[in-house]
């Protein structure tokens, strides 16, 4: 039996599942599986409902070094609130940093495409990677609604790049059902969130966004055209998303 046809069958099985039926079932079903994390609200929230599904589950997240103080404040809440969870904190490759600043200057994602995506290669794309490597699966909070690019992905789908199984537990909700759940629960969640902030990445890369405005529309705004950064498109620019 193939991976696409083991997500197939999971696929259908979680069809129409609740995120926790379906955290449930993965964290059953897959003995090497982990929830990445930029504390947004969606992660915040998938958090949540794995520390009461089993209190240790494995974590991970990406410290790019350029995050707002805000991210950092809410990791350290969360790890206070949940202490079992297993945290793993991602940095990248300081030589790959060192050289790319030196080569290009501080803030080089302003000046091209190439530039930032350069940036957001070395400082999430490849520390992603590497806190990937040895998983089954991995968890995301990624729903349809936040973009376009974003409208046809499943609950669970085949991570080509990696050949692992990539699990969407949110996929279905709607930003009001994210909140409501936060409030409900008394999750710890970004202070950035009230000032407008949907959306949060580095904190040069990141602004609030306008009444109106795209969800994602903060995130690299002086482009225009592209609201992803490479954890969820394949090497050839490509949505990573089941195939077949």
């Amino acid at each position: 039996m193939t991976l696409q046809t083991d997500i197939n069958s999971a696929a259908a099985e979680l069809k129409g599942k609740t995120p926790q039926e379906v955290l449930t079932w993965c964290l059953g079903n897959y003995s090497k599986i982990a929830l990445a994390s930029s504390f947004g609200a969606e992660d915040v929230v998938l958090i949540d409902m794995m520390a009461k599904i089993r209190s240790d589950a494995h974590v991970f997240t990406l410290d790019t070094g350029r995050l707002n103080a805000e991210t950092y404040e809410v990791i350290a809440k969360v790890q206070q609130k949940y202490p079992q969870l297993q945290l793993q904190i991602m940095f990248p490759q300081a030589e790959a940093v060192e050289q790319m600043v030196s080569e290009k200057g501080i803030n080089l994602f302003y000046d091209s495409v190439e530039n930032r995506k350069q940036c957001c290669y070395i400082r999430k794309v490849e520390p992603l990677s590497r806190a990937t490597k040895g998983l089954d699966a991995w968890i995301t909070g990624l729903r349809r609604d936040q973009t376009a690019n974003r409208s046809t992905m499943e609950t669970v789908e085949l991570d080509g790049d990696r050949n692992i199984a990539k699990i969407n537990p949110l996929i279905d909700w709607s930003n009001e059902q994210v909140w409501e759940y936060i409030r409900a629960n008394d999750v710890p969640y970004n202070a950035l969130h009230d000032q407008n902030f949907p959306s949060i990445g580095c904190a040069p890369c990141t602004r609030a966004i306008q009444p109106g405005e795209d969800l994602r529309a903060g995130r690299w705004w002086w482009e225009m055209s592209n609201q992803e950064c490479g954890l969820h498109v394949t090497s050839d620019g490509r949505l990573v998303r089941a195939k077949g």
